[in-house]
């Protein structure tokens, strides 16, 4: 009912200012509801009411909020694809289930989602606000994640999805931007880092994800990156080397298309997590380096001698504090390092990006 959906918005609205965002309490239209099958109709009519309330003022529609039923099939997929490709909109969906039963937590926990989504920054570690992370304080940097996602054993016609996020913010690395691109079905090369196509009208165009998101840092920060470390997860040993020539010729290319002498140093980093390690503390009973309640390491925990390779630069890293089962830690494989980084400095600096 109209009714539930208002006081629902109402309490969301009012956990989001406790949270410190500057949320309006009523929504600027009225709660609409439809049929699944014509949500694309109904939404995209909807959102046309709003920009014309709000054309005139020079705003934009900030949030969508959608509550869904609790068996929604498609339509969770529907909603997100007509928002975010054919509207342009920020949405937070909620199922109804959350709507009729609603805790104070189910609440704090959505206010931060939505605050990430609209831009807003969750946490911000101390020593970045004194500046005091390693290899990152000095000067500004701009910290890469990138993976490709491969379809399923048997999905012939499905493409692999390349994903790449950066940072966006100096000296904070707390705000991440991301993009997300179709390639080739199981080629983990990513193809769209760097690409040049030509235009009948502009001519020679340079795009891919890394200028993309080099543009979008020195728009957010005023800054042109001087130092890039690249984390590059899912690569096998074997593909070690081939990935890395290819991807890091694509990055250098990207910083050579904004300007022609533009080439800050990269760091490049292969992060792996299926691998057969488990680290445990040799005095199990030794409270400061178990964690007394799962018995796990504690997180923080770095190997970098005994069980790493005799010459090249590796180490384990368990950033994260094991609940349930045993922790597994990340091996890094640092493959390139035109930055001289320190192993501590290193270690460091990732196990504060682990948190953020």
């Amino acid at each position: 009912q109209d009714g539930a959906a208002r006081s629902f918005c109402r309490q969301l609205a009012d956990m989001c200012e406790i949270s410190g965002m500057d949320f309006s309490k009523e929504p600027l239209l009225p709660p609409l509801c439809t049929r699944p099958e014509h949500v694309e109709r109904a939404l995209k009519a909807h959102y046309q009411d709003a920009m014309s309330a709000l054309k005139p003022l020079g705003r934009e529609l900030d949030l969508l909020i959608a509550i869904l039923p609790d068996n929604n099939g498609s339509l969770y997929g529907n909603l997100k694809r007509i928002c975010e490709t054919d509207l342009g909109l920020v949405s937070q969906c909620c199922l109804a289930k959350h709507v009729f039963k609603t805790t104070q937590q189910y609440l704090a926990n959505v206010a931060l989602k939505i605050n990430v989504k609209v831009g807003g920054r969750n946490t911000v570690l101390v020593d970045a606000l004194s500046r005091r992370i390693p290899l990152v304080s000095d000067r500004p940097t701009i910290i890469f994640g990138a993976d490709v996602t491969h379809p399923h054993p048997g999905e012939d016609s499905s493409p692999s999805i390349a994903a790449v996020v950066a940072s966006q913010d100096w000296p904070e690395v707390t705000k991440y931007a991301g993009l997300v691109s179709a390639q080739t079905r199981r080629q983990e090369l990513i193809q769209d880092l760097f690409k040049v196509w030509q235009d009948p009208q502009r001519g020679t165009v340079n795009g891919g994800m890394v200028r993309e998101l080099l543009l979008s840092f020195h728009r957010s920060t005023g800054q042109k990156p001087q130092r890039i470390i690249f984390y590059r997860d899912g690569v096998s040993e074997g593909q070690f080397y081939q990935v890395l020539l290819y991807e890091l010729d694509a990055i250098r290319k990207a910083c050579a298309s904004l300007e022609s002498n533009y080439q800050p140093p990269v760091t490049f980093v292969v992060v792996q997590k299926r691998h057969h390690t488990r680290l445990f503390a040799n005095n199990h009973n030794d409270q400061r380096s178990v964690d007394p309640k799962s018995g796990n390491i504690l997180p923080g925990t770095v190997v970098d001698s005994k069980i790493c390779h005799p010459t090249e630069f590796d180490f384990y890293l368990c950033s994260h504090a094991g609940i349930q089962g045993t922790s597994r830690p990340a091996h890094y494989h640092v493959l390139w390092d035109e930055n001289n980084f320190t192993a501590d400095g290193l270690q460091t600096l990732t196990n504060n990006l682990c948190y953020t």
